[in-house]
């Protein structure tokens, strides 16, 4: 804010800092554990995928994209149902996402994918 005199000439500037060095660290280590984190899921060495509450896939890992021969930029975006899943599981597969996607966990569930090249890989999933 400008300061000024009597005559309304700016003489000078007044301002108000607040110190936010506790918060910035804390962001800092938010979004360092945040990567830490991705690069998990990212090199797990297992399957990692997932689906927004419309089914497209949403998280895409790399071992994912080593057993189905779809890069992640590939699957990103696409319906894992109608896309990913051989046709005669859609419906149970589809009600097992639904029902995980109300919170109802299933355990231990064989999907069956079908591959870039056409191959058939069977999964064993955990949707929670």
């Amino acid at each position: 804010t400008t300061r000024r005199d009597v005559e309304n000439n700016i003489v000078g500037v007044v301002g108000v800092a607040q110190d936010v060095t506790e918060a910035a660290q804390h962001d800092r280590a938010v979004a360092a554990m945040a990567n830490e984190l991705r690069q998990l899921v990212d090199t797990a060495n297992a399957p990692i995928f997932g689906i927004d509450v419309l089914g497209n896939v949403n998280e895409w890992n790399d071992k994912t994209a080593e057993i189905t021969g779809y890069s992640r930029e590939e699957a990103f975006d696409k319906p894992l149902v109608s896309t990913f899943i051989v046709q005669k599981l859609r419906p149970s597969v589809q009600e097992v996402l639904d029902n995980a996607l109300q919170g109802n966990e299933t355990s231990n569930y064989e999907l069956e994918f079908e591959t870039k090249s056409k191959e058939i890989r069977y999964l064993l999933v955990n949707a929670t």
